[in-house]
């Protein structure tokens, strides 16, 4: 059965280095999905990850609010990521249906955005605590668990019943780190949030690095 775990650190903490156990000749291998119900809208990620010999080791899923697909995709890879060192895992393999998520971890495109960068950077420094790492793209149809587990964790947080005929998804699917979101503080959770920024040539500027989707209307208070 898939495994459970207490809650660890969050997604910008530094998780220890794997440690020597029985696990350290072998690899596991993971596929992980993300989405979003609108770009940005409801989003969610899925995990399978397996071991050797095709035994599941665990379903990872969580509702992650309001992001994009491509951010939804990143908290897939690193609950990948972090479930590979918090057991002690020092080789994975990785699965995704995400050609652009997968060709920047390789390095063949660059990271433009500035959301993506910080989720990209958390994925490089995983990975270098990895004796072995390998990603590669597969279309969504060789993808199916994974994408079945996200779209999961899209209902349950969107407080949608199964059609008839299907499953409720049961408890051993959702996220074992329940306490900790792969995700970090969404700047636009939230439609009164205040955030902080300034004006140039007719365009707002937010600071700290803040984005907000296309079609959020906003109202400017001057200092």
């Amino acid at each position: 059965m898939p495994s459970r775990s207490t809650p660890t650190p969050s997604l910008f903490s530094d998780p220890a280095a794997p440690k020597p156990s029985a696990n350290a000749s072998t690899w596991i291998n993971a596929h992980c999905d993300g989405g979003a119900r609108g770009n940005p809208g409801p989003a969610g990620f899925g995990a399978l990850i397996q071991d050797d010999q095709g035994t599941v080791l665990a379903e990872l899923s969580e509702f992650l609010g309001i992001r994009t697909n491509n951010y939804a995709e990143y908290s897939g890879l690193l609950a990948c990521l972090r479930y590979a060192l918090d057991h002690h895992h020092p080789r994975l393999r990785v699965v995704s249906d995400s050609e652009l998520m997968v060709k920047q971890i390789q390095g063949k495109y660059k990271v433009n955005s500035p959301d993506l960068k910080l989720l990209w950077q958390e994925a490089r420094s995983r990975i270098a605590k990895l004796e072995s790492f390998e990603i590669s793209h597969a279309l969504r149809h060789k993808n199916k668990d994974a994408d079945r587990l996200a779209n999961e964790a899209m209902d349950r947080g969107m407080k949608r019943t199964p059609a008839p005929g299907q499953t409720a998804p049961a408890a051993l699917k959702a996220n074992p780190y329940p306490q900790k979101s792969e995700a970090p503080p969404n700047p636009y959770a939230k439609p009164d949030t205040m955030l902080r920024g300034f004006t140039k040539d007719g365009a707002i500027h937010l600071l700290g690095g803040a984005t907000l989707p296309d079609g959020v209307f906003v109202k400017i208070i001057r200092e």
